[in-house]
């Protein structure tokens, strides 16, 4: 079984140069990628021709790459649970997950997640892949969630994320009143020193940059709209402990469950430039309900 397969046609750019400088430098693929097709089972064509990357190129070849097969990891069992698809492709496949699922399995949850619904869709509909998020979300988290259907479309989208390139903005509420209309929160994220899961604002932790602005107050909570600049674990949870208004039902930071049974976080909007049709995507994730009363 063959893997993804992809045409270009060489540009007067690169009439004369090495394929090799052509896979690298236009198409960005990795010298892993490059590694894999050479000692993995790939293939690469020149005009139908098979070609090594030491061939000169001349304006209008055609250039088609042959990717070796994904082996899937047997960790993640495919399972019939149903994905909510906003948008999808032969590249990249983006869902907006529950809150209660996990994105991949780990120790406590073996099953039930985002990784095993996304391997049974592959499989009823002969997509030869394993699971590759571009993004993760905590258990309680919904929202969206971009999965790169082979590892290619990873490598570009990982790239356009470390960049900056990748959009994203969520809804959260907190407890109290937010009295200032909008702010960024700059403030140092490390790991907690006797947990491995909890994280906190500390001098020695690693830049976190968190912009909001206000949406709606109630008597007792704030709605705010969030855009990350940078991407930490747990960011927008410790930000808003740390700033006196954890999020409602974030338990884990401060916050009471009282109102509503998980930490109330949704990721409701992306926006990025395709890595492969080089189109601009921009998506957006309706509410869930333990939400959507604060809103309206």
């Amino acid at each position: 079984m063959t893997g993804l397969q992809l045409q270009w046609l060489v540009g007067d750019d690169w009439d004369g140069k090495l394929l090799r400088e052509f896979l690298k430098e236009e198409k960005k693929l990795s010298k892993r990628a490059l590694a894999d097709i050479k000692f993995a089972g790939g293939s690469i064509f020149v005009n139908g021709e098979f070609a090594t990357v030491r061939k000169t190129l001349q304006m209008n070849d055609e250039v088609e790459i042959i990717f070796p097969a994904e082996v899937r990891s047997g960790s993640i069992v495919p399972e019939k649970i149903g994905l909510d698809i906003l948008y999808e492709d032969a590249h990249l496949l983006v869902v907006n997950k529950p809150a209660g699922m996990p994105t991949i399995p780990s120790r406590d949850h073996v099953s039930g997640t985002l990784a095993n619904a996304v391997l049974y869709y592959y499989d009823q509909h002969g997509i030869s892949s394993t699971f590759h998020a571009v993004n993760r979300l905590d258990k309680d988290t919904s929202g969206i969630v971009v999965i790169a259907k082979h590892r290619f479309a990873h490598d570009l989208m990982a790239k356009e994320q470390q960049n900056g390139g990748i959009h994203r903005e969520y809804i959260a509420i907190t407890h109290g009143i937010i009295t200032t209309q909008k702010g960024t929160i700059n403030a140092p994220i490390g790991r907690k020193t006797d947990s491995i899961i909890e994280r906190e604002v500390r001098s020695d932790g690693q830049k976190a940059i968190t912009h909001f602005r206000v949406l709606s107050r109630t008597a007792e909570e704030t709605v705010v709209r969030v855009k990350l600049e940078t991407g930490r674990t747990h960011q927008i949870r410790v930000h808003f402990s740390n700033l006196g208004h954890p999020l409602i039902g974030d338990d884990l930071y401060g916050g009471e469950r009282t109102k509503i049974e998980r930490q109330a976080l949704h990721s409701f909007y992306c926006s990025f430039l395709h890595p492969l049709t080089l189109e601009k995507v921009s998506l957006e994730a309706p509410l869930p309900p333990d939400m959507k009363n604060w809103i309206e």
